[in-house]
């Protein structure tokens, strides 16, 4: 069953790249006492993830900090070096936390698996965001098929 609003984040640990390189972040470091604009992307480096989910929410970042987040975050079922490096592909900076989900264990948990197989892909997350405050759900926003309309951040400004 794929999460909702009202809903705790569930524990898990993503991966990012730090000063000193990989280094573990947990959902209660990354949620807890913060309100975090979650977005999920199939695969870094993919069509619709890098032309338009990923730069729509840099170039958003000062709006959505202004209206009360205090981090944007991007996870991925991809190890933590394709992260880092699409990150300085896309020149995020530290607008947006890149998160590794690379064993996709919070993806599985948050029941928003993709099966993408068919692409060569493996197992993916859906396409989806999140508003999370101090770990609860409050907005969830979950795109239909190969859709790309709900999960934007133009979308999400508008629900804060």
């Amino acid at each position: 069953m794929a999460i909702k609003v009202g809903d705790r984040v569930p524990s898990a640990t993503f991966t990012t790249f730090g000063p000193e390189g990989p280094k573990p972040i947990t959902t209660d470091e990354l949620f807890k006492g913060k309100t975090v604009a979650l977005f999920a992307v199939p695969g870094a480096f993919t069509p619709t993830c890098s032309a338009k989910h990923l730069p729509g929410f840099k170039s958003h970042a000062s709006e959505l900090k202004a209206k009360g987040v205090d981090t944007i975050a991007c996870v991925s079922v991809n190890d933590v070096f394709v992260m880092k490096a699409w990150g300085e592909n896309q020149g995020v900076g530290s607008d947006v936390l890149m998160l590794a989900d690379g064993n996709g264990e919070f993806t599985r948990a948050v029941g928003l698996e993709l099966d993408a197989a068919r692409f060569g892909m493996g197992s993916r997350s859906q396409r989806y965001s999140l508003i999370v405050k101090d770990g609860v759900v409050k907005e969830a926003n979950v795109e239909q098929g190969g859709e790309f309309k709900v999960s934007s951040a133009e979308y999400m400004l508008a629900q804060l």
